[in-house]
């Protein structure tokens, strides 16, 4: 609570001047109830607060106006924090008298009244509003800019005017800090996160929230607590880091239901929800989506019903329940046709149509989508999951002709939207959420019998992404699809190519030799999932599958290189190109099973990459004439969860050595920071060598990251790949040897039993050979917000 701000509250009662002894007694005790109802609510105990300030404010009514208006307002922002703005501002409709109209309780009103028209997208009369409350703030009330300014914050986050809503959220956590009013560093810390996210600079968010949440627990303040953890969970799940997503989801929905924050509890599990369904994990999904049901039910909450029924539809339709799914859907529909939700008719709609397809009514299933597609309101990403739908639709009746051209009109609509997109970190996350529709398509080709075709469009699908999103000339890679010939690729760099994609229902496994191209069937994705996470577990373990007998290893061989082996021959290179958790498998570890069994590094040379197209531009590329390396690294810890590493200097020391002191650019200790790395023209070198900790994200490429040392007097610290992409590298080769979650790596191969193997590097020919996870469709909802700071 903000301790300064409720002294001056006390100091303010003056205005009620010639109070008898009787009304100072009256005062202190009003002041009491006060705070006491204020610390009711930064424990996330909000009825209550509420039935405590309804008290207050009517046994005041009739002996004390300005009290009563006090705990007025109070129990308003306490209907804000619930989610009933209509009825907060019902009760601050009326001017506070005439005796108030420079006083904290008239701020207060007036900038409750502009966080309720923010929350209800009224945001010129917010403006209006909170304009008012700076004025009063600057004039007579000092002691309330921070929290005005937490409220302006909130409103331009809420306009997704991100760089204003810094500014202001700043602002609060320098006078928090230089005050020490430890709830409303909370608020400012938390908001500053809801900023990243707004910014989708997920990784950057969790570093706020991580900072949000200690403060919190040091506070007890349960609220604060679960806003922190939930909103770090959905940041998790966005990243693809589902196995954290699921552990602090599960403890924000735990501390919001005892805080009495059902809301926020229902928002947690229906994330918890989502991140069983990305995983595939369907029972789990669909009991804590049935849990959500029941809660935004009886919250009356149609919004957050709609939502939770066509989680349940998508997941009973996956199971081969389809008359449950229609239910479902049925259900889901009524409400929304009933004008009593439309936020997910359109997708509601799809469900239905495809629901009709697999009764085989394909006339009502095509009316049904073409129906989503003519509707000029329907969000970008919906219209081409009707379009790829309605593709699907026509394959199942045999109509290829039409499937084909609706795949391609679907695919079409991906590809306008993606060029719209201005900034680099989303164009290369941008099939997020439309790769399933590449699977349909891709699926489609391989039963038609056109190999070759399959292998082009799931290899464009990358090099598409991967080359705008690095600022590369976008005629190359439509320059280098017209002459898609992936023999000459491995003849160019003498090495056959095995090419992976992983969909839902099945994979694929294309192998390129010099000659011809193959391809071979595999598991659906959470089978070869589970397999790569078990594996990954025994080696991070430190056990050697060797000597243990582990057969994950043997398994995985078989599963993805047995099929190929005999067009491999011993002793040569090969390149992989893997897909979704492929990317996190050490292949040089996978384990041969005879006649002796050995691991697979003994047989081959790997060299990994991502995109065929971009790996051919990347060969034709002329080696450096001038060799000048950036070495970057030995920084000085940020934070605990990022020691530093003892042989790091070392390290430095010793690559140091082979370049002449002209040819080599060092920052290292506190001078490695973001901004000096960016300082430092990076584009003008041949060699980058990060020495550092990492941290990597698989659905979002660009928020994975080398840790550094902090900016002075700020919080960052980290160097993230949506930054160095800014910056056009002309590098022949960049390497990180890092550590932290790259440490998974780094252990693998200290496995390997092979000297050519530099440990714990993971090098890549810039920009070819960045690993990029496309992940599947992913729910997008806003975060829950870090309102004003007033009740805590």
């Amino acid at each position: 609570m903000a301790t300064a701000a409720v002294e001056r509250v006390a100091r303010n009662a003056i205005v009620f001047a010639c109070l008898l002894c009787s009304g100072c007694h009256i005062r202190h005790s009003a002041d009491s109830s006060y705070q006491e109802i204020r610390q009711e609510v930064q424990r996330g105990q909000l009825d209550t607060a509420l039935r405590d300030a309804d008290t207050a404010y009517r046994g005041y009514d009739s002996k004390d106006a300005g009290t009563a208006w006090r705990f007025r307002v109070l129990k308003a922002h306490i209907l804000l924090l619930q989610g009933s703005y209509a009825q907060s501002l019902q009760l601050l409709d009326n001017d506070v008298p005439a005796s108030l109209a420079h006083s904290e309780t008239a701020a207060r009103r007036t900038m409750v009244r502009g966080l309720d028209y923010t929350f209800l997208q009224q945001f010129d009369v917010a403006d209006k509003e909170l304009k008012s409350a700076e004025e009063l703030a600057r004039s007579d009330q000092p002691a309330l800019a921070a929290d005005v300014a937490q409220a302006r914050g909130t409103l331009e986050l809420t306009r997704k005017r991100y760089v204003g809503a810094a500014d202001a959220f700043r602002h609060v956590l320098s006078i928090a800090r230089e005050e020490r009013l430890e709830a409303l560093e909370v608020h400012a810390l938390g908001s500053l996160g809801n900023v990243a996210m707004g910014e989708e600079h997920y990784d950057e968010a969790i570093d706020w929230y991580k900072i949000a949440l200690a403060k919190s627990e040091a506070l007890g303040a349960g609220a604060f607590e679960a806003l922190a953890l939930g909103n770090m969970g959905w940041a998790y799940q966005v990243i693809g880091d589902f196995e954290n997503a699921e552990t602090v989801l599960k403890k924000a929905e735990r501390v919001s239901g005892e805080a009495g924050r059902i809301g926020n509890r229902v928002y947690w599990l229906t994330i918890l929800g989502d991140v069983y369904y990305q995983q595939w994990r369907l029972a789990e999904a669909e009991a804590v989506s049935k849990q959500a049901l029941s809660l935004a039910h009886s919250m009356d909450n149609k919004a957050t019903e709609t939502n939770c029924l066509n989680t349940l539809s998508e997941i009973a339709f996956a199971t081969d329940r389809l008359d449950l799914a229609e239910r479902y859907n049925r259900d889901a529909l009524e409400i929304e046709r009933a004008g009593l939700d439309q936020s997910g008719i359109a997708l509601s709609t799809i469900i239905a149509g495809r629901l009709a397809a697999s009764k085989k009514e394909y006339r009502h299933a095509e009316e049904t989508l073409q129906g989503v597609i003519r509707d000029k309101s329907v969000e970008t990403p919906l219209r081409w999951q009707a379009e790829a739908r309605l593709a699907r639709v026509y394959a199942d009746e045999g109509l290829s002709a039409k499937a084909e051209a609706q795949f391609k009109q679907a695919i079409s609509t991906i590809e306008k939207a993606r060029a719209g997109v201005q900034r680099d970190e989303f164009r290369v996350s941008f099939l997020t959420s439309a790769i399933e529709f590449y699977d349909d398509y891709i699926g489609f080709l391989r039963v038609q019998g056109r190999q070759f075709d399959a292998l082009r469009a799931a290899d464009l699908a990358r090099a598409g992404t991967l080359e705008e999103g690095l600022g590369a000339a976008p005629k190359s890679i439509s320059i280098a699809a017209r002459g898609f010939r992936p023999h000459l690729i491995a003849q160019r760099l003498q090495a056959p190519l095995l090419f992976y994609w992983l969909g839902r229902e099945r994979g694929y496994l294309w192998l390129v030799t010099f000659s011809q191209v193959y391809v071979f069937p595999l598991p659906a994705e959470a089978q070869v999932d589970a397999l790569v996470k078990s594996y990954r577990e025994t080696l991070l373990a430190g056990r050697d599958p060797l000597e243990t007998g582990n057969l994950d290893g043997q398994k995985l061989y078989e599963m993805l290189i047995e099929p190929a082996k005999n067009l491999i021959p011993q002793g040569s290179r090969v390149i992989l190109l893997p897909d979704g958790s492929l990317y996190g498998l050490n292949f040089e570890t996978l384990i041969v099973p005879g006649p002796k069994p050995h691991y697979w590094i003994e047989d081959v040379t790997v060299t990994t990459a991502s995109s065929l197209t971009l790996l051919a531009l990347a060969a034709a590329r002329p080696a450096p004439r001038e060799k000048r390396m950036f070495l970057v690294g030995d920084t000085v810890s940020p934070n605990a969860d990022f020691p530093a590493l003892p042989q790091a200097g070392a390290e430095m020391q010793s690559i140091e050595k082979y370049f002449p002191e002209p040819r080599r650019t060092v920052l290292s200790g506190g001078e490695a920071t973001p901004a000096a790395y960016l300082a430092s023209k990076p584009e003008q070198f041949a060699y980058l060598h990060f020495v550092t900790h990492g941290t990597a994200s698989r659905t979002r490429p660009l928020e994975s990251a080398v840790v550094l040392s902090k900016e002075k007097d700020e919080e960052s610290y980290k160097l993230y790949a949506r930054d160095i992409v800014k910056r056009r590298l002309s590098a022949h080769l960049v390497t990180i040897s890092a550590c932290k979650r790259a440490m998974e790596r780094v252990r693998a191969r200290s496995l390997v039993k092979d000297s050519s193997v530099s440990l714990g590097r993971f090098c890549v020919r810039a920009p070819t050979m960045l690993s990029v996870r496309f992940g599947r469709l992913a729910m997008h909802r806003r975060h829950s917000s870090w309102t004003s700071s007033t009740t805590g």
